[in-house]
Order: structure tokens, then C-alpha cells, then sequence
């Protein structure tokens, strides 16, 4: 009985240090995001004095109203949700197929494909922004939606077909064999089988491909020449003005436009959270 008690307590301590450090990294990580937050409902009395005030004293919604004031916030809104649901259903489609394609066929050159998704991965995404300009103003598409889709897909595409390929490899083949001897073909046994058993893996590339989009600056500010077209990360930075800085300004654009993206997580949450750990898990 000392022994099981010894160990019992010895367990107690483990835990509560585990939870301390995970509060701890907790906190350090929420902390930016609580401060934005806090700092968007403070004047600028509060935020542009030498005495720093952890909560706001006047707590105001000025700062809010002012980033709709100076910006088409709900047409900007509007086109980054567009570009980044139709920038998610696009780098999906073509990475289940390629991702299925190289974790079920072996052909000669598979590997340097595989090795040429990766390298790709290497190299800044400015070195290629003046010919995809070009590509992209040669087909009409500047300031369209398609031409923003068709330049984040591509520098989406490789790291996507990288994580759902590692998700079909984990899923044995025998399962489709079987699909395809009840008469599915290749494809219908992808769509039928594969794909709804690798459904937390589709998730998690989504919610990847769906961050990267909805925060991406460098392609809508280069593809796009009016307001009309362009996303709200190049709002965001219409708030940052050369001789001045409005702080509590900038920090409700910033809370409104980190409030989709909580939606979000919130609503796949569950799904998420299988996707990563049967990724972690795969053998």
C-alpha cells in the first residue's frame, strides 16, 4: 500500500507540472492575440501613453468603426473568402489525385517528382512572381478571382500533395482491391473508399491551404491593380501609413480578420485534431 501510494503521488506531481508548463505555453502563445484584442477596444489616449493599462479604462468601439470608414471592408471580406474557398477546392481536387496517384503507382521517375514537389518548397515566391504576372496578364486574368486562385494554388499545390500522399499511404491497398473487384473502377474506389477514410487527412490539408490563403499579401497585391478585386491582408496594410501608426485601428482589422479563421477552426475542430494525429501516428 506505501508503494501504491508513493507512486500515486509520485504520478499527482508529474501531472500538475505537465499542466503548469502547458498553461504556461499556453498563455505565451494566447497572449498576443488577448493583447490585440484589448488593444482594439482602447482609445488612442490609453494606447499612445507612457504609462501602460492592461485593460481598457473607456473601453470603445471607435477603432471598429473606423476600419469600415476607411476601407470596403465587405467587399475586400467578400473576395477573400471567395479566393480561399475556391484556393481549397481546387489544391483538394488536384492533390487527392496526385497524392493517390504517387502513393499507389510506382513508375520511373516517381521519386524525383516526389523530390521536385519538395525542392519546390525552397525557393522564395518572388523569384517567380514576374512570370506569373505575365502568364497570368497574357490570359486576362489580372484582378480576377480565377488569377488569384491559379497563383496561391501553385505554391499550395506541392505541400498539399505531400500530406495527403503521406495519409493514402497509411490506408491499405486491399481496401480498393476489394472496391474493384465489386466492379468500381480506380476512380470510383478512390472517391467511394480511399477518400472517406482519409477524411481528417482532407481536413487538416484544408484548414492548411485555407490559412495560407485567407493571410496570403504578395499574390493580390501584385495580381491586383484596383480595390474592387482586392483582399482584405492588403487592406491591412493600407492601415500602416508612413509618418503614423494607428495602433488601435490596425488591431481591429487585425481581430476581424483572425475572426473567420476561429470560426473556422472551431467547426472542423474534431476532425482536425484526427487528421493530425493519424498523421502523427502512420506507420
Amino acid at each position: 500500500m506505501a508503494i501504491r501510494s508513493e507512486t500515486r503521488r509520485r504520478v499527482s506531481t508529474i501531472d500538475l507540472i505537465s499542466y503548469v508548463l502547458l498553461l504556461g505555453i499556453a498563455s505565451f502563445a494566447l497572449f498576443p492575440f488577448l493583447w490585440t484584442l484589448v488593444t482594439s477596444l482602447k482609445p488612442d489616449s490609453e494606447i499612445l501613453n507612457q504609462t501602460i493599462t492592461y485593460l481598457p479604462r473607456q473601453p470603445t468601439a471607435s477603432n471598429y468603426l473606423e476600419v469600415f470608414r476607411r476601407t470596403d471592408f465587405p467587399r475586400m471580406f467578400l473576395n477573400s473568402a471567395v479566393v480561399a474557398v475556391l484556393t481549397v477546392a481546387l489544391s483538394l481536387a488536384l492533390s487527392a489525385l496526385a497524392g493517390y496517384s504517387l502513393a499507389r503507382y510506382h513508375f520511373p521517375g516517381r521519386n524525383g517528382v516526389i523530390l521536385a514537389f519538395l525542392v519546390s518548397q525552397m525557393f522564395p515566391v518572388v523569384l517567380v512572381l514576374v512570370p506569373l504576372f505575365l502568364i497570368l496578364q497574357g490570359l486576362h486574368l489580372i484582378n480576377t478571382y480565377p488569377g488569384l486562385v491559379l497563383g496561391e494554388t501553385t505554391f499550395l499545390l506541392p505541400l498539399c500533395v505531400w500530406l495527403l500522399k503521406g495519409f493514402f499511404d497509411a490506408i491499405p491497398a486491399e481496401l480498393e482491391d476489394a472496391a474493384r473487384i465489386d466492379g468500381c473502377t480506380r476512380l470510383g474506389a478512390l472517391i467511394r473508399v480511399i477518400l472517406p477514410i482519409a477524411r481528417p487527412g482532407l481536413f487538416a490539408t484544408a484548414v492548411f491551404a485555407a490559412i495560407a490563403s485567407w493571410n496570403e499579401l504578395l499574390f493580390p497585391l501584385m495580381f491586383t491593380t484596383d480595390d474592387a478585386s482586392r483582399t482584405w491582408p492588403v487592406g491591412l496594410q493600407s492601415f500602416v501609413g508612413e509618418f503614423q501608426m494607428r495602433w488601435g485601428v490596425l488591431s481591429a482589422a487585425g481581430v476581424i480578420s483572425i475572426a473567420p479563421l476561429i470560426v473556422f477552426f472551431a467547426l472542423i475542430q474534431r476532425n482536425l485534431v484526427q487528421g493530425l494525429m493519424s498523421g502523427a501516428t502512420k506507420g
